[in-house]
């Protein structure tokens, strides 16, 4: 039977999906692992989304919270508003009240990613916010550390993502695409925590 690794992301204007695909790649690299994209249901009205300038929503399939039941192992997404998870995630994860109660995620392994506008807008601060829920849960937070290598500690060109997870930059105006080394850290990203799933799993 597959292993089961959910993507689950909350993306505006696509640097988050953009990491996601890359996450799942990784992790899709790895043997007995079936990896899967979501998305959370989207809480601000076409009319604002409108204003925020926000591109049409991919066909990526909107996740319920009782559905996070199913996977094994997880990876959670967002973009950063004001240094922590954006409301849209936020809310999802509110939601999850039902699984906390009958302990459904706890002992479940799960990373995080995230994007910021620039380079002191809270990535590490999303991370370590967003970590409390995992704590609630009861789930095994799995950091990506310095397993990148080299990638790890580029100087040389702008890079997202630190020892908490993987990550991007949108720049203040959201112009700013992942980079190819932000990229690879987040295939590296979904295949490490694929791996730390995997083993979990079978020793279950």
């Amino acid at each position: 039977m597959a292993v089961k690794v959910y993507i689950v992301y909350y993306s505006m204007y696509g640097h988050v999906e953009r990491l996601a695909e890359e996450i799942k790649k990784g992790a899709d690299s790895v043997d007995g692992i079936e990896a899967k994209l979501w998305e959370v249901r989207e809480i601000l009205a076409e009319e604002v989304l409108g204003k925020m300038r926000a591109p049409t929503k991919s066909d990526t399939p909107i996740i319920t919270p009782n559905e996070l039941s199913e996977g094994d192992g997880f990876v959670f997404g967002f973009p950063t508003r004001f240094g922590m998870m954006a409301a849209q995630f936020k809310a999802f994860l509110d939601a999850t009240g039902g699984l906390w109660k009958t302990q459904q995620l706890a002992g479940k392994p799960a990373g995080i990613f995230y994007s910021t506008g620039t380079q002191g807008g809270g990535q590490e601060t999303t991370a370590l916010t967003a970590i409390t829920q995992l704590v609630h849960h009861g789930m095994l937070f799995v950091p990506i550390g310095y397993t990148f290598g080299d990638g790890m500690f580029e100087m040389e060109e702008v890079k997202g993502g630190s020892p908490y997870g993987s990550g991007t930059y949108a720049g203040a105006d959201g112009s700013r695409n992942p980079t190819k080394l932000e990229l690879e850290q987040a295939f590296h990203h979904g295949m490490y925590i694929a791996t730390i799933t995997k083993k979990l799993k079978e020793t279950a």
